[in-house]
């Protein structure tokens, strides 16, 4: 197989894992535990903090020591968390101390997997990176939409042997990873200590971004869709099909579905259309109507309506995310992928724990419906924000390009 057959199973693999992840820790934290919008609001801000305060140093330790041994390394890492909690419910001792544990280990995981499994990307892709990118979103979520069906099963088989197959799919996409063929790249290596030369490390991903009026908007965008989309997707959607649609772990499966199912039509469309002219106006324009569709989800409409809803948010989302994606990579220097798409990562797990702990206090004094709506109008006032302030409305993919080659 290609390099780029390779990555797209094994980067599926966690695809697959975090599918039935974001469905069965939000049923046992939410439904099967039974906490509290605060006590939900932790256990998802535990699951994040770890990737925010790691993950830099993750697209570091990605450029220096190549990105598929890392991520591979990181993947059968995960696996680790994944068999201990199939043991806990064989034992019957699941607890809310437990799911904080394990979802810090996931996160942990995952600070160190994005950044090299997005840095390699750049080097299977070939020449049509915007293309690419749509492809492997596509199948990316195709496959998450699989996982969420599975784990809509756990109300009927049970949990352990879903999250046997979480661990499953771990394994296959670590051994998958392990087969990608890519030259290495070589970064400078300099004299000093191993921490200040990734201090330093850090030090030029940084600046490098941040010199970047593109990526610089880019990264600001994406702080804001940690801080208002994240809360709402992992922690105040399941507290509303709790407490307003009385509904089940198929439930919240039916709902993750409906928004990957909306994330891979428009990504379609994209494969279909071909490269973008303005991908920095269309994300702002794909995260605007997002917001929009977000908002009327908290409008308290009948369950299909709702489900609809968070569809059309989830094809805004897949449009943005692609868009975010390919300016990112295709400005990155390439001995700087692991640390510009590291930088792309934080700027989202920086604020996602914020807006995790704030979803959950906001369902607290205002309700979930009432706090969708929040956040959507937040998100809002920040794009627009965002669109003043940044180049992103104007930005041209072919000049971006060619800026990049020279």
């Amino acid at each position: 197989m290609r390099p780029l057959h390779y990555y797209l199973v094994g980067t599926s693999g966690w695809f697959a894992c975090n599918g039935i992840q974001t469905v069965m820790f939000a049923w046992l934290v939410t439904i099967v535990l039974h906490e509290s919008p605060r006590m939900v609001g932790v256990a998802q801000t535990a699951m994040l903090v770890p990737a925010m305060l790691l993950m830099l140093v993750g697209g570091s330790i990605s450029d220096r020591y190549g990105g598929r041994r890392v991520a591979v390394a990181s993947q059968v890492a995960a696996t680790l968390p994944v068999l201990a909690l199939w043991v806990v419910l064989a034992l019957d001792g699941l607890t809310f101390g437990f799911m904080i544990a394990f979802a810090v280990a996931m996160g942990c995981a995952q600070a160190f997997l994005t950044p090299a499994r997005d840095g390699l990307l750049n080097q299977v892709a070939g020449q049509r990176i915007q293309r690419t990118v749509a492809l492997v979103t596509l199948v990316q979520f195709g496959i998450q939409i699989v996982a969420f069906l599975v784990a809509g099963q756990a109300d009927r088989v049970g949990a352990g042997p879903v999250v046997l197959v979480q661990a499953a799919v771990l394994v296959i996409g670590a051994v998958a990873l392990a087969g990608v063929a890519v030259p290495p790249i070589v970064a400078p290596r300099r004299s000093g200590s191993a921490v200040g030369e990734l201090a330093r490390s850090v030090a030029d991903g940084a600046r490098t971004v941040m010199g970047s009026r593109s990526m610089r908007g880019v990264v600001v965008q994406n702080f804001a869709v940690g801080l208002f989309f994240m809360g709402p997707y992992v922690v105040t959607i399941p507290l509303l099909v709790r407490e307003v649609y009385d509904g089940s772990a198929n439930d919240l499966a039916w709902l993750s579905t409906a928004n990957a199912v909306g994330l891979i039509a428009a990504v379609f469309v994209l494969l279909l259309v071909g490269d973008v002219r303005r991908p920095g106006r269309l994300l702002l324009v794909a995260s605007g109507v997002g917001s929009v569709a977000l908002g009327l989800a908290g409008a308290g409409l009948e369950f299909p309506a709702f489900v609809l809803c968070i569809g059309a948010w989830g094809s805004c989302a897949g449009l943005g995310m692609s868009m975010a994606r390919m300016i990112m990579q295709e400005r990155a220097p390439p001995d700087q992928r692991g640390r510009v798409m590291s930088f792309f990562g934080f700027s989202f797990m920086s604020s996602a724990p914020l807006g995790t702990m704030l979803s959950g206090l906001m369902v607290e004094w205002w309700g979930a419906e009432r706090a969708l709506v929040v956040s959507a109008a937040a998100m809002l006032a920040a794009l627009c924000a965002v669109g003043f302030a940044s180049r992103l409305w104007s930005l041209d993919a072919r000049l971006a390009r060619e800026a990049a080659v020279g």
